[in-house]
């Protein structure tokens, strides 16, 4: 049977090609200005399109990524009330976990080692991505290895492997296989067994150094004791394998009994393990969006951002189909005899529906090319920008491909039904009588569409000047602390025994004000707690309080310019203070002494240490704004520990090149096995709010284009309206009416609309920003004034808009208006 060609039909199509490319060239303007706004709102559309598949493809590139879950764990300060959960474990749980539950196939643990000093020959580099893995660490992350065999390279204590760009950095193009490499100041060598590459940009993590697991076991650096009794170095990131689309709730169920049963966490009395702490197991495809634990091993990204841009990419869209809905409806009558006499020579209404809607199609298609070709042009200056990795072949994938070449379909449909149903309503006698009336319905349906557009338009400059006020409050808020001018570098414990003479030769330099240790900085989590107890009723009684402690030397408080509420700092002329505390305001409260005076001299044992308060801090914020100011307190280092992790040092700010320059060249006497880095203290504070600067800084761009989009629509609306309003004008103009009295005739039933927007967008608006603002513990209120002045600006946005054209028509010569008449 041989296939014949509908002939009928493929005149038409041609028929309504033709008719729509005639459209076009007759009406430019209002098929400019349809093409436009499409085509900017589906550029919009794809850039955001490519960022959330960026952001979900996270960790997918594992062969078992869905099979693959993530140990965290919980701690409670009293039954039922947490304190912290941390997205690392303590060692043991790994091997514990997969001896007693059967269903985990595999186990394998990383930890981070920090900064680590390596050298090979005179190649000395600070590497910050270095860590030891368990030797099947590779039958989890599936990263290419190029040299070396996965099941084996990790096997061996004292191997190493490293990427790529690592190997090149240290052995140039040489084979680095079996040779050695230097670990901290030369007190190890690994010998380097195999090279892999690099884990792509969308995973949680990205080691660059990988040591073998069972270095660890050597009691210089850790010890096989502590890897299978130490429950409270919780810094172990484990992951678990289960077989493929394992129902793991059923296993969960089983944690508690477990923490029970097999762990020895040393609960006083009848404590129940689990009711002092709790594990979780976390998918691995869920860790950059749904995970913001404490000790993440790199800043996450969040599901409410890719939720957040998915609306806005949807809101332009609609925004520009609605450009398109009101710009035909509106220019109905310009083809109501081409519709008459379609019907009075036998069309019927669904032809001329399907006519409208390829047309519809059409403008759709030409709006996607664009789109397209100006993706690919924004991406490098988006990625440049927001410092991400979105990549145009993301879209070039069969599950996008087939949505995209059925969106001019969809779009085209959305945008293009009303008026296809409208105009194929047209009675042909009517229409060729001349006395067709665009009904009150189709005018209201416009009204609304318009409506529509300007409120989220309103909704968006409310979002982006509520993200900007936050902003600006975050970085501006008083800290209770000084963070300029100060550089912080890791501290290395052999630098103890000449602390002093170190610290002696950097202060030689006025530039240099201050030198300090500790274990954290401020800018950082505050994550570790030993337990308080105080004195009442003449025994220490323990506290069920969430205490916080960092361990600081004599001069951490004023070089940060800490004030003191009560007391006194820890001083070197009181042996006592090494058994001391110093706590801030918070701590106070939580602790019941209800004033900082009264604080002071109270007996306190936190962890195995009893001491006295002698000094209570006023509240600072060590964390960001996002968290509460926690209960904190201070201690000196026992005697004998290497309890300090970084150094703080004050400097000039008029004179911070000569401070560095003295601390690079001090740094190398003492430590000349050791690469000096340094950072500056107020740009970790500055970085705590990198997400919210861009997602502000998005939030403006897209706010701009979708009001760009709205007043293109309005200006094109208005254009159309005053053109059939040219003749009333007229009139007007010979019974004496002024200029601004017809702009304002011309402009207020528009002006209204904007106004009914911004009634119906600044309530909702006011509402999701307040729940936006809940992420902070320190926000703003919204202001009356900014959801005032969102609807002012609207209605002066709106009214230049029209006004273009209004006053064009308001100082035209009537007579030309009224000369057919």
């Amino acid at each position: 049977m041989r296939f014949k060609p509908n002939i009928k039909n493929t005149a038409m199509i041609r028929n309504y090609l033709t008719s729509a490319l005639r459209n076009f060239a007759r009406h430019k303007f209002i098929s400019f200005i349809n093409i436009f706004g499409l085509t900017v709102g589906l550029t919009c559309c794809l850039l955001i399109l490519t960022y959330i598949i960026n952001e979900r493809s996270y960790d997918k590139f594992n062969k078992n990524a869905n099979d693959i879950y993530r140990v965290t764990r919980t701690f409670y300060s009293s039954p039922g009330v947490e304190n912290l959960h941390l997205s690392a474990v303590a060692p043991p749980f790994g091997p514990l976990l997969q001896n007693a539950l059967p269903d985990i196939k595999e186990i394998t643990r990383v930890l981070p080692n920090g900064t680590t000093a390596l050298r090979y020959n005179d190649k000395l580099f600070n590497e910050k991505n270095a860590f030891f893995a368990d030797e099947n660490f590779f039958d989890l992350f599936n990263v290419p290895l190029i040299k070396g065999n996965p099941h084996r390279a990790l096997l061996e204590p004292y191997s190493v492997m490293m990427t790529e760009a690592i190997a090149k950095k240290y052995f140039g193009d040489a084979d680095p296989i079996n040779k050695s490499i230097s670990l901290n100041n030369g007190e190890h060598d690994f010998k380097i067994t195999g090279i892999f590459k690099a884990f792509p940009a969308n995973a949680h993590m990205h080691p660059e150094i990988l040591m073998s697991f069972n270095t660890l076991k050597d009691s210089l650096i850790y010890g096989e004791k502590q890897l299978r009794t130490n429950y409270g170095n919780n810094a172990f990131y484990t992951y678990l394998l289960f077989s493929k689309n394992y129902n793991v709730d059923r296993i969960e169920s089983q944690l508690p009994d477990f923490l029970d049963k097999y762990v020895n966490l040393g609960a006083p009395g009848n404590v129940k393990n689990h009711l002092t702490t709790k594990l979780d197991f976390q998918k691995l495809t869920d860790i950059h969006l749904r995970s913001h634990l404490a000790d993440e091993i790199e800043e996450n990204g969040d599901i409410k951002r890719v939720y957040i841009f998915s609306a806005i990419a949807l809101f332009i869209l609609l925004i520009a189909c609605i450009n398109y809905m009101n710009l035909s409806t509106a220019r109905s009558t310009l083809r109501a005899k081409e519709i008459g006499i379609r019907k009075v020579i036998g069309a019927q209404r669904k032809e001329i529906i399907s006519q409208f809607l390829s047309e519809s199609v059409l403008i759709t298609c030409v709006a996607l090319l664009f789109a397209v070709i100006l993706t690919a042009l924004s991406l490098p200056m988006i990625n440049e920008f927001s410092n991400q990795n979105l990549s145009f072949n993301s879209l070039l994938h069969w599950q996008i491909i087939l949505p995209l070449l059925a969106l001019p379909f969809a779009v085209g449909l959305i945008s293009g039904l009303y008026p296809a149903l409208f105009m194929s309503s047209f009675a042909p006698v009517k229409v060729l009588k001349g006395v067709l009336k665009v009904g009150s319905g189709n005018i209201s349906f416009r009204k609304i569409l318009v409506v529509v557009q300007f409120s989220i338009s309103i909704f968006l400059i409310v979002a982006t000047t509520v993200v900007y006020q936050q902003l600006q409050y975050v970085q501006t808020t008083a800290l209770g602390l000084n963070k300029d001018h100060i550089i912080n570098t890791q501290y290395i414990g052999s630098l103890n025994k000449q602390y002093e003479a170190f610290k002696a030769d950097l202060e030689k330099n006025p530039a240099i004000k201050s030198v300090a240790r500790s274990s954290r900085i401020p800018s950082g989590r505050l994550l570790d707690e030993a337990g308080a107890a105080i004195l009442e009723g003449g025994t220490m009684q323990p506290q069920k309080v969430d205490l916080k402690y960092i361990t600081s030397d004599y001069n951490f408080i004023p070089a940060y310019g800490i004030q003191m509420a009560a007391g006194r700092n820890f001083s070197k002329e009181f042996s006592t203070d090494t058994n001391n505390y110093v706590i801030n305001e918070a701590a106070v409260q939580i602790l019941g002494w209800k004033t900082p005076k009264n604080a002071l001299g109270k007996d306190i044992k936190y962890g195995n240490i009893q001491g006295k308060v002698i000094g209570v801090t006023r509240n600072f914020h060590f964390e960001s704004l996002h968290q509460k100011i926690v209960p904190l307190l201070q201690t000196l280092p026992s005697p004998g520990s290497n309890s300090y992790n970084v150094m703080s040092i004050k400097i000039d700010g008029n004179n911070i090149k000569s401070a560095i320059g003295t601390l690079e060249n001090t740094w190398h006497k003492y430590l000349p096995e050791t690469p000096f880095d340094y950072t500056f203290l107020d740009e970790k504070f500055a970085q705590l709010y990198n997400s919210e600067q861009q997602q502000g800084t998005l939030f403006t761009i897209f706010s701009c284009i979708a009001i760009f989009i709205a007043c293109l629509g309005l200006f094109g609306l208005s254009a159309f309206t005053i053109t059939q309003r040219v003749k009333e004008i007229g009139v007007r103009k010979v019974l004496g009416a002024s200029v601004p009295q017809i702009v304002a005739e011309l402009s207020k039933d528009f002006l209204k609309l904007v106004l009914i927007a911004a009634v119906i967008a600044l309530p909702i608006a006011w509402y999701y920003m307040n729940s936006w603002l809940l992420d902070f513990a320190f926000r703003i209120n919204i202001a009356w004034w900014v959801l005032f002045m969102a609807g002012i600006l609207a209605l002066i946005i709106a009214f230049v808009t029209i006004s273009f054209q209004s006053i064009k028509a308001a100082l035209s010569n009537p007579v030309k208006s009224l000369r057919s008449e």
